[in-house]
């Protein structure tokens, strides 16, 4: 298994993902965290997987200093081109993760990594590499695809024989990560280095509800719904992703 960029499936990605509710609800959970964990000050920011940029542009609007690591060329070039529209600078890098170490001169007050480590071969060999880029006292926004909600969604549908062989890896056309997270597994993963300040669910429970009850829904409801039981003890781990923010030790 290899690291999964998204050369060929850049628009796809952009209009599955971003393009109706599941993306609303994701950007709303992340900027709902992000703006109670930063303090009111301007910050450098990196943004690894920046992918089209949509968190980037949110904080370069809120006046940090953002620069986007993306490897897909595709991805980075539609991230280019959503700043010019919004007039809005930053710098861009197309290079993998592992190339970002000695390309920058001190390391980010704040460094995004959201929807990365599940797409890749080894999802803890990035682990160091983002605690080099964060700067003491600085803040790492962790978001992961969660494998305890892919088991409860595969126990709803009767996916039985699909968990005993613990088939979670999506088809190679497919935007179904490649391997989804267990979370205890990675909190242990972090605990060397970092410390977990707050957790989040990201959709859920949008992902569960059947077809015809998310067509009839309205998206300010689901969003407020949403917002509301992102950290609730029971419901917060049922999350399609999760979203940590980490504070180095």
């Amino acid at each position: 298994m290899t690291d999964r960029h998204f050369d060929e499936l850049a628009t796809r990605f952009a209009e599955k993902i971003y393009g109706g509710a599941k993306g609303a609800i994701r950007l709303a959970v992340l900027q709902a965290d992000l703006k109670e964990a930063l303090p009111e000050r301007p910050l450098r920011v990196l943004d690894i997987g920046a992918g089209l940029g949509h968190m980037s542009l949110w904080l370069a609007q809120r006046g940090h200093t953002v620069t986007l690591a993306e490897p897909a060329a595709p991805m980075l070039d539609g991230a280019r081109q959503r700043f010019a529209e919004a007039g809005v600078e930053a710098t861009f890098i197309q290079a993998p993760w592992q190339e970002l170490l000695g390309q920058f001169n001190q390391p980010f007050d704040l460094v995004l990594c959201h929807a990365v480590l599940e797409w890749l071969a080894e999802p803890h060999a990035i682990l160091p590499v983002l605690h080099q880029l964060t700067a003491p006292g600085g803040w790492l926004s962790l978001a992961f695809y969660n494998k305890d909600a892919l088991i409860y969604r595969n126990l709803l549908k009767g996916h039985f024989r699909k968990l005993r062989k613990a088939q979670f890896a999506g088809e190679k056309q497919s935007l179904t990560p490649q391997r989804p997270l267990d979370p205890r597994e990675l909190a242990a993963q972090l605990a060397e280095h970092w410390t977990v300040e707050s957790q989040s669910g990201v959709r859920v429970f949008h992902d569960y509800m059947p077809s015809a009850f998310q067509a009839k829904a309205e998206l300010a409801d689901l969003l407020a719904m949403e917002l509301e039981h992102r950290r609730h003890p029971t419901f917060a781990g049922l999350g399609r992703y999760l979203h940590w923010i980490c504070r180095p030790l």
